[in-house]
């Protein structure tokens, strides 16, 4: 069956509010029909006066008076009708915004790390943003109007034929000829790849925009503009010219559309004199040609509006296309028959794993048959070069990605056969790179476990030595970061990045150089709150600094996605290898000065 593209498409993703978006649709239909009311009553009042013109003491006065009510209610019911219509598809609206955002992120979160790797953050937030937010604006505002627009435009032409079918087909002629023309001007092929260009010039610029204001202090501190950021740079020219050329290649055809439609009166003229000519006595044909003369011209407005909304929707199927393909992006998929482990030692079985961009279709070889087993209750330390495959071989455990070959087991069980929600609860991660929620420090530490008391954090807190520093604070752990200012140093978010993990207090550990931002002053109390935070649990560490990993029970060695040595680091200092060449240079560091040019 084909799949529903478009409007069809952003109508089944409304879903149950479809009842709302009709009743919406029939009130604006009403509305219309209710507005149009004045109208005839002004073709009635002008053949009352065409018709005792001759002699002004027959006019019918309590006529015209019962005519000028009837306007005027159905002006108010129309009013009214049309305010109930935008209620209903409001409240419509913002209910699909809700659940569509709620879906949106629910499935992002269940994608791989690598869809989101090889897709820019500034993408990703111009859709979760501009393109729902433009659903909300076509289902509150769209709809309606377009349904009242049509109906208005339908009710008048079925009033005009009704009047006098020659003049009505000259009118419908001259409407038929611009919207043709402006439907080849916005709705043809190129019109299309015009808009396909748009969408993608704003996902690069938004995605530009996010790197330019992170790479900010890098600006800055070398006296460099916007114009130092090439690629922002370059995004923003390259859409100042597109701009450019769509409105050159649009204007020829927007002009001919607006003089033609704007000249409906000169079709009306000499069809309704040409009638005239040969009926000069009609009355009821002389009062419909001086409707038609003032109503031929009320009739450009509802067609102006209706092609804007016709242009709309060419936003918004390329919009719902996008909120589509993030949708169609398959999650990692769960077993159907989940088992739980009943002890939590990590084992890599001939792992391959390669990092692969759909987009530019690029695959990069990050770990080559890896096998070892970390044992519950034991420090496994990775070490080796960047780019050796260490963060990587941490992100395969939690399955922030799927495996090329090869499998993962904890406690003799594939992880893939362990519920993703059970998984996650078994993993605590303290990487050197934190992230803290724009929230209250309490509420960053109760992250690792919700359902904890306020003793438990705080003891926490204690335990990862970050207490003292939180109560020093303006509003203790009510704090908010970024708030008034407040931000924390790299340590101290390194160390409610550990009280996070003794919260959560989960079976598997993985420290990314946990104490690398800890003073010295602070080192000795962290690696303490660590030693109580490791205890009984499968601990796997990333080391940058070789010091902080000679007592682990096993270190494993990489380089370019290989496992090269396995040991502890007393046996490892004595074989001729990367290892001992690390070591070397990581103690005679210690020796280094810092000495300026004679």
């Amino acid at each position: 069956m084909k799949k529903k593209k478009g409007i069809a498409r952003l109508f089944k993703i409304a879903g149950e509010k479809k009842g709302l978006l009709i009743l919406a649709g029939a009130l604006s239909a009403c509305s219309a029909l209710c507005m149009l009311i004045p109208y005839w009553s002004v073709y009635n009042v002008l053949n009352e006066l065409l018709r005792h013109g001759n002699n002004m003491d027959n006019i019918n006065g309590a006529y015209l008076i019962h005519w000028g009510w009837i306007a005027f209610g159905g002006l108010i019911s129309g009013l009214l009708l049309l305010y109930a219509a935008l209620m209903s598809s409001h409240v419509a609206a913002f209910r699909i915004l809700y659940g569509l955002r709620i879906r949106m992120t629910g499935h992002i979160g269940k994608l791989s790390l690598g869809y989101l790797n090889s897709t820019s953050t500034g993408a990703i937030k111009k859709v979760m943003e501009q393109n729902i937010e433009k659903v909300e604006t076509f289902i509150a505002h769209t709809i309606p109007d377009l349904v009242n627009v049509l109906a208005t435009a339908v009710l008048m032409f079925t009033i005009f034929f009704s009047l006098n079918g020659w003049i009505a087909l000259a009118c419908l002629t001259c409407i038929i000829i611009s919207i043709g023309l402006q439907f080849l001007n916005f709705f043809g092929k190129k019109a299309t790849e015009f808009t396909r260009i748009y969408f993608d010039t704003q996902e690069q610029m938004s995605a530009s925009a996010v790197q330019y204001v992170r790479g900010m202090p890098v600006v800055k501190i070398f006296g460099q503009s916007i114009r130092s950021f090439r690629r922002f740079n370059s995004e923003i020219t390259a859409y100042k010219e597109y701009a450019l050329k769509v409105c050159d290649s649009y204007q020829p055809g927007m002009v001919v559309f607006t003089v033609l439609l704007n000249s409906i009166i000169t079709f009306i003229l000499p069809v309704g004199l040409l009638l005239l000519s040969k009926d000069p006595q009609n009355l009821a044909l002389a009062a419909s040609y001086l409707f038609f003369i003032i109503m031929g011209p009320g009739v450009v407005s509802p067609i102006y509006k209706l092609m804007y909304l016709g242009s709309s929707t060419k936003e918004i199927d390329e919009g719902v296309n996008r909120l589509d393909r993030i949708l169609n992006e398959q999650p990692i998929t769960e077993t159907s028959s989940p088992q739980i482990p009943k002890s939590y030692d990590i084992k890599f079985r001939n792992v391959s794993f390669a990092y692969e961009n759909k987009v530019e279709a690029t695959r990069t070889e990050a770990l080559k048959e890896i096998t070892f087993t970390a044992r519950q209750g034991e420090i496994t330390a990775l070490v080796g070069p960047s780019g050796s495959g260490k963060s990587t071989i941490a992100n395969l455990i939690p399955r922030f990605w799927d495996i090329s070959a090869g499998e993962i087991l904890i406690g003799d069980v594939n992880i893939k056969d362990i519920a993703t929600e059970q998984l996650m609860d078994m993993v605590s991660f303290v990487f050197q790179d934190n992230f803290l929620f724009f929230d209250t420090l309490y509420e960053n530490i109760r992250v690792g476990n919700p359902e904890t008391t306020q003793e438990q954090v705080i003891a926490a807190a204690k335990a990862a030595q970050c207490h003292d520093f939180i109560t020093g604070l303006p509003q203790g752990y009510e704090t908010r970061i970024g708030d008034e200012g407040v931000y924390l140093s790299g340590g101290e978010s390194q160390r409610i990045c550990v009280a996070r993990a003794i919260l959560k207090n989960a079976p598997i550990l993985v420290l990314d150089e946990a104490t690398a931002f800890a003073d010295p002053e602070n080192e000795y109390k962290m690696q303490q709150a660590l030693k109580h935070l490791i205890h009984n649990k499968t601990v796997i560490i990333i080391a940058h600094r070789l010091s902080s990993i000679v007592s682990a029970q096993q270190i494993l060695v990489l380089k370019e996605g290989r496992l090269i040595q396995q040991g502890q680091h007393h046996e490892l200092c004595k074989k001729e290898g990367t290892y001992k060449k690390m070591w070397d240079a990581y103690t005679s560091a210690f020796h280094w000065e810092l000495q300026t040019l004679n």
